[in-house]
């Protein structure tokens, strides 16, 4: 990696500081519980991680994307999950450069001093999958209010969050010149929807993700959550999901991290057959593989971050890096559980969990095959393929 600033030093310190207080004791009882992790999310609140994007004028720290990635990349590398709170500093970024100044007035400050909670995301639903053009909720102008009608699904955190990002349709998809309008984001606060149009369901998954399917039914937002022009919402998310993709990157670089110390730690200790596991090439040779892909991993994100501080548009980059990124954590995750053998299987290894939990991120936030297309199209100039 390049050298670190003295500013990034210490973020990566506090960070490692503030997860000793939650060791993977905590992480381990939070999963079995299938229970969100509060406690965790209000530490690293109180003590602004969570609004280090925020400008210093709205009460944040007016920190860099570097410095949000190095958060959720020590918060993995500790053994803990960054999906509890992460979407608040991606999420954020269509709010901070669409929205008005008095939605940011209004918002911001309250987000960077942790009284206001903005994790939840409702793009996704059951019809349209990764199709997000394709999608069917209604936003129907009526008035100085807007009628939210339809259906979002793994729309994590709405339980836990006051504030909700929502894509809508405010044109029908034939009316429209260009595929890509027609989509309108609106800020929805939950805390007064709640019982007036909006219903939260969990869903049960394979990891402790506190995700949900959300259902609007004539559910009145007002004009003044529009955010930005209406039908150029799509646009204003996708200006967002570059960092999505480095963040998300980061995450799994600190995960893959984690598993190759594990690994390594007990192929070093393991005693079979009168030597240490580690002395055979069996052992020592997929946890090499995961360490350099890791590393490859990390310069191809640590590219994309300097290209997006720099002000460009580093789709390739970031797509790449997330697709890397995820690739890597998995091999380090295989790596580490063929290591453990069947300790691996015992929840007190924490291997199984972190197995789990990293496994997502080849599927979501987009999927391997999507990056993989869009390289083909966007980068080597091939048809497009779906």
């Amino acid at each position: 990696m390049f050298d670190e600033d003295q500013d990034i030093k210490a973020i990566r310190e506090g960070i490692k500081a503030l997860c000793l207080n939650f060791p993977n004791e905590y992480w381990r009882e939070k999963d079995r519980t299938r229970t969100y992790p509060t406690e965790f999310v209000k530490s690293l609140s109180d003590h602004g991680y969570l609004g280090c994007l925020i400008p210093e004028e709205y009460g944040g720290s007016g920190l860099t994307l570097r410095a949000a990635a190095v958060i959720l990349e020590e918060i993995h590398r500790s053994g803990g999950n960054g999906a509890a709170c992460h979407a608040q500093m991606y999420i954020m970024g269509t709010l901070l450069r669409h929205g008005s100044e008095e939605q940011k007035q209004r918002y911001l400050p309250e987000i960077a001093e942790g009284s206001l909670r903005l994790q939840a995301f409702g793009v996704t639903e059951p019809s349209s999958g990764t199709d997000t053009l394709a999608l069917k909720t209604t936003a129907r102008k009526a008035g100085d209010s807007y009628i939210i009608n339809g259906q979002k699904v793994w729309t994590s955190r709405a339980e836990h969050s006051d504030l909700m990002l929502l894509l809508a349709r405010t044109a029908k998809r034939e009316d429209v010149e260009k595929r890509t309008d027609g989509l309108s984001v609106f800020i929805v606060d939950m805390r007064h929807a709640l019982e007036n149009g909006l219903t939260i369901r969990p869903i049960r998954t394979m990891l402790n993700h506190a995700t949900t399917e959300v259902f609007f039914d004539e559910l009145r937002v007002p004009q003044e959550n529009l955010i930005g022009e209406e039908g150029k919402g799509f646009r204003y998310i996708i200006d967002g999901m570059n960092a999505e993709r480095i963040l998300i990157a980061s995450e799994c670089i600190g995960d893959s991290r984690w598993f190759i110390k594990k690994a390594v730690d007990y192929a070093n200790e393991r005693i079979v057959f009168e030597r240490q596991i580690g002395k055979n090439q069996g052992i020592q040779f997929p946890i090499a593989q995961a360490h350099a892909a890791t590393e490859a991993a990390a310069l191809m994100t640590e590219k994309a971050t300097i290209l997006y501080e720099a002000g460009k548009r580093p789709g390739a980059e970031a797509n790449m890096a997330k697709l890397l990124a995820s690739e890597a954590s998995w091999k380090a995750a295989e790596a580490c559980l063929q290591t453990h053998g069947g300790y691996g299987f015992a929840e007190e290894y924490d291997v199984e969990r972190k197995y789990r939990e990293t496994r997502l991120y080849q599927i979501a936030p987009i999927s391997t095959n999507l990056i993989l297309s869009y390289i083909a199209e966007h980068v080597l100039g091939m048809p497009r393929s779906y």
